[in-house]
């Protein structure tokens, strides 16, 4: 997938140079043919997030995956990768086809979702020093930022679960 990618942006930048009409409207139709190659990867995910789910008979929890470009920053390398994939179309995807298989979907806030620690509640910048790894400070737990940050929003998604599901109190 990401070498597919790279080749369709050197094949990008080459027409972008010409600058002529013709050179124009086929940068038009690789936009097009990108903006497919894209849905389809996200159908492909979503329909095996989806499945084991069903499968394992689980929900699906997922950080809201809007305006993520503007929360998140990433090395000068990937900021083309990241600006080009469509986050929250593959959202969107997931949540549609979790609602047609009868999988409980639920999204998440993710503010300080990376920051806090799942085994004591203590949240801190001090707590991810460097991007890929996590340590908490008071408690001592320490492993991957990305595994804690699942776990994280997985605790957040049965907690809201709960309160999405809870019948009305009754009247006084």
């Amino acid at each position: 997938m990401g070498r597919y990618r790279r080749w369709q942006a050197r094949k990008r930048a080459e027409l972008q140079v010409r600058q002529t009409r013709s050179a124009k409207q086929l940068l038009k139709k690789r936009a097009r043919r990108e903006a497919r190659h894209a849905a389809h990867i996200n159908h492909k995910i979503a329909k095996t997030v989806v499945a084991v789910a069903q499968r394992t008979d689980r929900g699906i929890a997922l950080e809201e995956l809007g305006g993520i470009r503007e929360r998140v920053t990433v090395p000068r390398d990937q900021r083309a990768r990241q600006s080009s994939w469509p986050f929250h179309q593959l959202g969107a995807f997931i949540a549609y086809k979790a609602k047609r298989a009868g999988v409980p979907f639920i999204e998440v806030d993710p503010a300080y979702t990376s920051q806090r620690c799942p085994r004591c509640g203590h949240t801190g910048r001090a707590n991810r020093r460097t991007r890929d790894h996590f340590h908490c400070r008071r408690c001592g737990l320490a492993g991957p930022a990305d595994h804690v940050a699942g776990a994280n929003i997985a605790t957040r998604g049965a907690t809201a679960w709960v309160f999405v599901n809870m019948p009305d109190p009754a009247p006084a």
